[in-house]
């Protein structure tokens, strides 16, 4: 369809930029004798690097925004997460997932390049963003309204992550950056990892012994072994998890890119390739609070009875992606592009916690030390091959095709809890850790885990389009099929050291590889016939799954008298998944030995059903348009959330139980927004949306008797989101002297939720009881507001740049209340980061980024009572790119 150069005319800025070109070529052909050393055409680097992204959004059939790669670059973002809080309506949750509208991450869906693909974190279905580095984005795009050619799993909204592709030129940068934190400085901690920490894979120095993966293989139980055969797979279990002060190196990153572009002699055939890595190394010092059980005084306060009220914690992060695309034209009528990409991302993180439990009280003298240390690889790994073809003799059809390839995989291999009592037995109200310390003696001083989690993601489509012409009517039709094979692998053991078992040790001490060094492990005497190694795993912590989706949709596209747009079709999708406990003793299915309808019914999950949408825009005029649009969609339980197991949630580090009974969550969507697009570039844009939901679902907070309090998934009655969003760019040349180089940008929305619980339902649902302190409530991860303002400057010389970004959401439920204590919310979090840009050369760029200059904390808090706390301290960073010719 020709559509795009009808609605709108070029902008001013456009106009500017090719009379300048015009005129230059005109004064060559006058003088061809004279040679142009070099001509330099200066625009406003804001309005540059916006306007194609801009045309994208205007141009939507369906309300969507676009983030391009020089929007990225200019707030200094690092990955696609933190981009993404850019966005109008979107918030970021613990450095991974987005939230568009005030819905949680289930609520919303991510493809890569328009493909679907796995998500190596366990506790999520949809890719955890900061794994993507923005040197190899070229654009993020989220759609907030449903269209059938979207994946009918859509709440608050569809994001898609564009890489880049095959360039118009040769192109070859490096970059390098350095950079730190101010709450690096003193109070790191470490320990005895292997040689390869630095780029972020384990050498086994943490993996399981080989004797004890043996025993996994076989389905061997440990139990059944000989106190000697046990003890002597203990001493192989690494120990050297002691935390030790230290601090952090500087945080470094580098970056390359290379890619060219070719035409053939004939000039029929085009070819280019791109190739881009990444490397990223950084450390991050937090001091915590860890709140988990209160009770409540006379005066209405709260005091903590079991937490930890002193945490210090160190993260090290080591990130690395390598991406290469190459692609074929012919004629500009076929183009067929392969990428394949790979993200690795590693955390390893020690944390040394004080606190106290139900058991070990203050009042009597008595603290735990709790020595905890998560080390996990992630990784994604993408092959993907797109086709696009324009037949021109056949009317113009037009077929598009793609074939996705992926797999992920989570690698835990060692994470460890250990737990030591201190004592203050010279009751001079200070607990000395050299002299009052004692390994914990229980069945479980100290538990290791080992984890993996394979996921494969196959995602084959196309969509055939038929442009046709009536008059002053333009009408694209189009109609494809998606299909989706996913299947995912879940391995978990527990093993705990029983301190029980020895005869008569002494536990002193605050180093448990110098407590239980090889020769007591081995050698002391033990009680009985215990056993100081136990596995402790549970059915449920290994499991498979599988899960197929098969759509097919059609859609209409119609454009009369340049004035009206109307845009709508039908998305049939059916919809199969099936999660299946295993038992670790024996590998096999979790399940009776003769099952019945109901026992299978719990393990399996299936739909199919018609989705429809509808949009409308009205063009005003070249500069101004109204669209409104109405869609039906669907959100599903995330596997975890459907499996009978627990697992950790990495947010608020509490435990989370699935539910097989979960039912999907069935959501009318409605938009109404007004946009104008002024010639210079500004932009103004005011919308309204409000979505209605059938049995949403929901996070139930279930009583705990010691530890974290459990999480239930469960579904509540209805709910409902509505609000208001603004979004906005402007420049100050109205001011006139330095207001012509300054503009302000930003988005705001105001929006508000309500769910109704039946707790009697959500106790049968779940068969946990549970008193729900608020049945009516905002939904959980929902903000009442999000601001970003971004306050930019360019100098008319072209050779500096600066911006000043403030992020900042409304407080949001993180942990539903239960038995009269009010609901936990997050607090907001004040983000103000700025970055300067300077151009020594047309070559080379250095950029200086501070970030959270506020240094605020993250915060959740219930009845103006501390639940949990992190400090993020204020980051600094210097990079420096060169492009070369």
């Amino acid at each position: 369809m020709n559509t795009n150069i009808k609605r709108f005319g070029l902008s001013s800025l456009a106009v500017a930029v090719l009379s300048g070109l015009t005129a230059i070529q005109a004064s060559a052909q006058e003088a061809d004798d004279e040679a142009i050393e070099e001509v330099v055409v200066k625009v406003s680097r804001l309005k540059g690097t916006a306007s194609a992204v801009i045309e994208e959004r205007k141009n939507q059939a369906f309300v969507a925004d676009i983030l391009g790669a020089e929007q990225i670059a200019r707030t200094g973002d690092s990955d696609a997460a933190a981009a993404l809080r850019r966005v109008t309506g979107l918030t970021l949750v613990d450095g991974k997932f987005i939230y568009v509208r005030g819905l949680g991450e289930r609520y919303s869906s991510t493809q890569l390049n328009g493909a679907s693909v796995p998500s190596p974190d366990p506790t999520r279905t949809v890719i955890p963003l900061d794994l993507f580095p923005s040197s190899i984005i070229e654009s993020l795009s989220v759609q907030k309204s449903y269209s059938p050619s979207m994946p009918a799993h859509f709440g608050g909204g569809n994001v898609d992550i564009r890489l880049k592709s095959i360039p118009s030129q040769f192109v070859f940068n490096i970059s390098g950056n350095l950079g730190g934190n101010t709450d690096n400085s003193d109070n790191g901690l470490s320990y005895e990892g292997g040689d390869d920490d630095w780029y972020g894979l384990d050498d086994g120095t943490r993996e399981a012994p080989a004797a004890l993966r043996q025993l996994w293989s076989n389905y061997d139980p440990l139990g059944d072994l000989s106190q000697a055969d046990n003890r002597a797979i203990a001493a192989e279990l690494y120990k050297d998890y002691d935390p030790k002060s230290e601090d952090p190196n500087p945080d470094f990153g580098l970056d390359m890119t290379i890619g060219n572009r070719f035409d053939s002699a004939s000039g029929d055939f085009r070819f280019g390739f791109l190739t881009a890595l990444s490397y990223d190394n950084e450390w991050q010092v937090s001091e915590e609070y860890e709140g988990q059980d209160f009770v409540l005084q006379p005066d209405g306060s709260f005091d903590l009875v079991r937490g930890f009220d002193d945490v210090v914690s160190t993260e090290h992060s080591v990130k690395w992606s390598g991406m290469f695309n190459f692609g074929v034209e012919y004629k500009r009528d076929h183009k067929v592009d392969f990428s394949s990409t790979i993200l690795h991302d590693t955390r390893d993180q020690i944390k040394e916690k004080y606190g106290n439990t139900n058991n070990v009280l203050l009042s009597d003298g008595l603290r735990v030390r709790d020595i905890d240390v998560a080390y996990e690889e992630r990784e994604l790994i993408v092959n993907q091959v797109r086709g696009s073809h324009t037949f021109p003799k056949w009317w113009f059809i037009g077929v598009d095709w793609k074939y996705s390839d992926s797999r992920s995989n989570r690698y835990a291999p060692g994470n460890i809890s250990t737990r030591y009592i201190l004592a203050d037995e010279n009751e001079d109200g200070v607990f000395d850790l050299m002299t009052e310390s004692s390994l914990r003696k229980a069945t479980t001083a100290s538990r290791y885990t080992f984890q993996e989690l394979d996921d494969n993601v196959e995602n084959a489509g196309f969509n055939i389009s038929l442009p046709l012409t009536f008059d002053s009517t333009e009408v694209e039709l189009k109609a494809g099929a998606d299909y989706i094979e996913k299947t995912r692998d879940a391995f978990a053991r527990r093993i705990d050291v029983n301190t029980l078992a020895f005869d008569n040790l002494d536990l002193s001490g605050y180093e448990m590889n110098e407590i239980l060094n090889d020769d007591v492990v081995l050698n002391h005497p033990l009680s009985g016939s215990e056993l100081l190694i136990r596995d402790t795993s549970v059915a449920g912590d290994d499991y498979l799954s599988a899960q197929k989706v098969d759509a097919y949709y059609v859609e209409a596209d119609a454009f009369f008298d340049n004035t009206w747009r109307i845009s709508g079709g039908v998305r049939w999708e059916d919809f199969r998944q099936v999660v299946a406990p295993l038992d670790p003793a024996t590998g096999q299915f979790d399940i009776p030995a003769n099952p019945t309808e109901e026992d299978l019914a719990e393990l399996a999950f299936k739909e199919d059903d018609y989705y429809g949408a509808l949009a409308l825009t009205y063009i005003i005029d070249e500069t101004m348009q109204i669209r409104a649009s109405y869609g039906e969609t669907a959100i599903r339980p995330d596997i975890r959330e459907v499996a009978p197991a627990t697992y950790i949630d990495p947010l608020t580090e509490f435990p989370i139980g699935g539910t097989p009974a979960v039912r999907s969550t069935q959501v009318k969507n409605y938009d109404l927004r007004w946009e104008w697009y002024m010639g210079t570039g500004e932009n103004l844009s005011v919308g309204l949306f409000y979505k209605d939901m059938t049995d949403p679902i929901e996070s139930v907070q279930s009583p705990a008797q010691d530890g974290p309090p459990l999480i239930r998934i469960a579904n509540a009655e209805d709910g409902e989101v509505y609000g208001i969003e603004v979004e906005f760019m402007k420049d100050f040349a109205f001011l006139g002297g330095i207001g012509n180089d300054l503009f302000l940008s930003g988005n705001v929305t105001l929006s508000d939720s309500e769910i109704n619980i039946d707790t009697q339902k959500v106790v049968e649902q779940t068969g946990v009881s549970t008193s729900i302190t608020n049945p009516t409530r905002r939904m959980t991860g929902h903000s009442e507001y999000v601001v970003n303002l971004n306050l930019g400057y360019d100098h008319p010389n072209g050779n500096h740049t600066a911006t000043l970004a403030y992020n900042v959401f409304g407080e949001r439920i993180i942990i539903p209340g239960i038995d009269d204590k009010d609901d936990a919310n997050e607090q907001p979090f004040h983000s103000l980061d700025l970055v300067y840009t300077y151009y020594p050369t047309f070559a080379t760029t250095l950029k200086f980024k501070v970030q959270n200059i506020l240094d605020e904390k993250k915060e959740i808090e219930f009845e103006d009572t501390l639940l949990r706390s992190e400090t993020r301290g204020i980051g600094f960073d210097i990079q420096f790119k060169w492009e070369f010719d």
